[in-house]
């Protein structure tokens, strides 16, 4: 029987822009953006310190701004602002809540939301806060994938939880394959091996470098989250 203890402390949840549209076109759905808030509030209710960073394809992708002839720094830029505003969302969906959510952005606009600062974050943190971080890196060329790592890796989190469309990590791709069946468990190496797509290249290596597991689940699965950080069997879980 599982333990109904925290397997983990401190979490960094990448959740990508996409989650946040439901069944829309683009945008944010604020029935799914109220559901997911729901889900991270069942992990804060049991101690668990989260951190959050957010993408912002339901509102702007820097690469496909940059196929489309747009200088692609400039996309990305404007990628950047879009994980703001959607930082912006959740916090507000948290208040709601009765979760206290604070934005820090990588990028410089404290007219809107306060600049990152890891101090502060890691205060926040140890006050019950959810941090939401926003701006991606604040440099071009990086996807919010590598400010998960990064994040994760400067506020001392556990684990990094890449929230997806899919509950974990499989042997091919399930909606082509019907034979495909999903890893539990599976080293950094075993999924180089293979060439599986955990996360993009940068932001595997730095998990990887730093001693960071990753697990891969569905945020569109009622209570998975919750099950991650209990240690149950949900997801991939990737490990040094």
């Amino acid at each position: 029987m599982t333990s109904a203890l925290p397997r983990y402390k401190r979490i960094l949840l990448k959740l990508s822009g996409e989650a946040l549209m439901g069944n829309d076109a683009y945008g944010i759905n604020r029935e799914t953006l109220g559901r997911i808030v729901g889900e991270i509030k069942s992990v804060t209710d049991l101690g668990v310190e989260v951190g959050v960073v957010i993408g912002g394809g339901n509102i702007f992708r820097g690469m496909a701004g940059a196929s489309s002839g747009m200088d692609r720094a400039t996309a990305d830029y404007m990628g950047m602002l879009a994980t703001v505003m959607n930082a912006m969302a959740l916090a507000d969906a948290m208040r709601q809540a009765g979760l206290n959510g604070r934005v820090q952005s990588a990028l410089n606009i404290e007219q809107v939301v306060e600049p990152y600062i890891r101090g502060k974050a890691i205060r926040y943190l140890e006050e019950g806060k959810v941090v939401i971080f926003g701006g991606g890196t604040g440099n071009p060329f990086f996807t919010t994938d590598t400010a998960a790592a990064l994040r994760g890796s400067e506020i001392g989190a556990e684990m990094v939880l890449k929230a997806t469309k899919v509950d974990g990590v499989y042997t091919a791709d399930p909606k082509k394959d019907p034979t495909a069946t999903r890893f539990a468990k599976i080293s950094f190496d075993e999924a180089i091996s293979r060439n599986l797509a955990v996360l993009d290249a940068t932001a595997f290596a730095l998990c990887r470098d730093q001693k960071l597991p990753i697990n891969v689940f569905s945020i569109f699965k009622a209570g998975a989250l919750k099950r991650v950080v209990l240690g149950e069997d949900e997801g991939t879980l990737v490990y040094c």
